[in-house]
């Protein structure tokens, strides 16, 4: 099927002469991990009131999925990926102009539906057979992190013998994307599921209980951002890189729930 565009063209006469317009007068792409959707979404508010407005347009998605599709000669003017790993994989394409900076860190936590129907209490329940666990899948960023935090929990105390193994078979979805992950918690088609602290948004939080994992346990999720070759128009795409990693970057990123690269994560 073939995609139809709509150009409205209005008159230069329904402007009054010296009138100031709103539109904005440039457009860049993001291309973002699904995780970083309302920070990067109050970024793009900002832009679009500078004293330069650009609208900026954005595809959230799990950072595998961008990165393939920038590969297949998707247009974009940013990438921001929510690990080192798929950043890699754009640069060997040499798809980057520039190097890449880490601008923030996450962390996990694991939510469970309000209702709690799984009976979880603890870390060690989510090993209890018959739980129903919802995780990203393994190339996507939040998979990965899941991964090395269970292995990670499998060698404290207090934790059961083959607990990795016993929490694994209580997988029964594996997400593209954390946003998914999210869904399926609030909509109790799973007893738990493993999300980025940041993902338990205002919206979110009256919804589930969060369980929260020890720091030694815990994986430090980083996120590195670039500009792009293929960048329309690279002076807009560089704006909005200033604005992500100045200080009013920062204000938004601490706002949704991220920590600043150049803060202790």
């Amino acid at each position: 099927m073939k995609r139809i565009s709509v150009v409205l063209v209005l008159s230069l006469a329904a402007t009054p002469a010296g009138a100031q317009t709103s539109a904005p007068s440039r457009e860049i792409t993001v291309y973002a991990a699904a995780s970083l959707t309302d920070a990067f979404q109050e970024l793009g508010t900002l832009m679009e009131r500078d004293s330069a407005p650009t609208r900026v347009r954005y595809n959230f998605a799990g950072s595998q999925q961008l990165a393939v599709q920038l590969e297949q000669g998707a247009k974009a003017d940013v990438f921001a990926s929510a690990d080192q790993r798929w950043m890699d994989y754009v640069q060997e394409r040499r798809l980057t102009a520039g190097a890449p900076r880490v601008f923030a860190h996450n962390r996990l936590v694991a939510i469970l539906p309000k209702s709690n129907p799984g009976r979880i209490h603890e870390l060690q329940d989510l090993a209890r057979e018959g739980v129903k666990l919802v995780v990203g899948a393994e190339a996507v960023p939040v998979g990965k992190y899941t991964r090395e935090m269970i292995r990670r929990l499998e060698q404290r105390a207090g934790f059961p013998p083959a607990y990795g193994e016993k929490v694994v078979a209580n997988v029964v979805s594996q997400e593209e994307n954390v946003k998914s992950v999210v869904a399926k918690v609030q909509l109790g088609e799973a007893d738990a599921g493993i999300v980025y602290r940041s993902d338990v948004t205002p919206t979110v939080a009256p919804n589930v209980t969060v369980l929260e994992i020890p720091e030694d346990a815990n994986v430090v999720a980083s996120y590195p951002v670039v500009g792009l070759k293929a960048s329309g128009d690279p002076a807009a795409a560089k704006a909005f890189l200033a604005l992500l990693l100045g200080p009013e970057g920062r204000r938004v990123l601490v706002k949704h729930g991220l920590t600043p690269a150049d803060a202790t994560p």
